[in-house]
Order: C-alpha cells, then structure tokens, then sequence
C-alpha cells in the first residue's frame, strides 16, 4: 500500500444521484410487523422489501385507493 495516493486527477462519482437518500416516514406498527414477517420469509431486509415494493408502485404508476369512511378523526 501508498503511503500517499494522488487524487488531484480524480473525477466525481457519476453513479451519485442513483444512490438512495434516507428519509423519515412514519408507518403503523401492522405494516412494519407484515415487511418484517415477509423480509423472513424471503431472505430480504424488510427496508430493502418496502423500497423495492414502492419502487414497483412507482415504475407502474400505482395510485392507492382510499376509502376514506374508514379512517376516524382524533
């Protein structure tokens, strides 16, 4: 190994925008137990379930259907 390297040549990680950004997203306890169950089953981390899940809503242009007579009010 160098015992020094020389960057000064070096260009910009092209790949940076494709990298994946952290966020905060607030889920129900229900949907985090089903991604975790699921994650067991296929070998999967359940965060890397959830982001390919909503990927594929993404790319297909999924949009959910909301009933809302089903969410109650504080």
């Amino acid at each position: 190994m160098r015992k020094e390297y020389d960057f000064s040549k070096s260009i910009k990680n092209p790949y940076t925008k494709k990298l994946k950004k952290q966020i905060t997203i607030r889920l129900e306890s229900e949907t985090i137990t089903y991604f975790k169950k699921l994650a067991e089953e296929t070998d999967i981390p359940y965060q890397k379930l959830i982001n390919l899940f909503l990927r594929d809503c993404a790319q297909n242009k999924l949009k959910p259907i909301i009933n809302w007579s089903n969410f109650s009010t504080p």
